[in-house]
């Protein structure tokens, strides 16, 4: 392929990145990660940021997890400081896909209580991926100053975070199901139970640690 023809790909996959159907769009991120180009990645970064449709969003995820690391980590980092919540939330879905743990620095406590549920559900999701070896624990205690926040799918969220964590999330987790919010007592006592039993359903586990709240009863792991 000629210099001339390489340009003209590249401007009707600019173009096709633009278009006004989800479709079009859809295939233009496949193919532009089919065939990396350096002079795509901000307009990648930029696209995340503003797209409506959730599956042309992950394609142009996957778009930048093909093209080096060396370029799309420092963009996506600054993206995650972004003034639109949308831009934050892709750019941490992007670097959990992306796995390089030289962006760990970027999620901060901040970030990981966002006041926005996707943001900090994205960012609960990446920090799991992205945290340094030896640092679990003190990521579990941060976690776990957002237990009982938000609505059933944000908890799972939570909990899932936590439970990736392993035991290095059990002393965060005995602390807040001993604690005084009774919300966080609850989701606690749940993530706790899907700790050790990975196969109780988060609906049972919230149940039962309702139950257990209720009556008075202390915090137990592995209940």
């Amino acid at each position: 392929m000629t210099i001339t023809g390489q340009s003209a790909d590249t401007t009707r996959a600019l173009q096709g990145l633009e278009d006004g159907r989800s479709s079009v769009r859809l295939r233009a991120a496949l193919a532009v990660g089919s065939t990396p180009d350096p002079r795509f990645v901000d307009r990648l970064v930029e696209c995340c940021g503003v797209e409506p449709d959730f599956f042309v969003r992950d394609m142009l995820t996957w778009a930048l997890t093909r093209h080096p690391v060396s370029m799309t980590l420092p963009r996506l980092v600054r993206e995650v400081r972004s003034e639109h919540a949308q831009a934050r939330s892709q750019a941490l879905h992007s670097l959990s896909k992306i796995g390089d743990r030289r962006a760990w620095p970027a999620i901060t406590r901040a970030v990981l209580s966002d006041a926005d549920t996707e943001v900090a559900r994205a960012a609960w999701r990446a920090a799991v991926v992205l945290v340094p070896e030896g640092e679990e624990s003190v990521l579990a205690g941060t976690l776990a100053t957002q237990l009982g926040r938000g609505e059933r799918d944000t908890q799972v969220s939570l909990s899932r975070a936590l439970v990736a964590l392993g035991e290095a999330g059990g002393p965060a987790l005995h602390a807040a199901a001993a604690g005084r919010d009774p919300r966080a007592r609850v989701h606690a006592l749940a993530t706790q139970r899907l700790l050790h039993d990975p196969d109780t359903a988060f609906e049972c586990a919230i149940e039962e640690a309702k139950r257990v709240v209720a009556l008075g009863g202390p915090g137990q792991e592995g209940r």
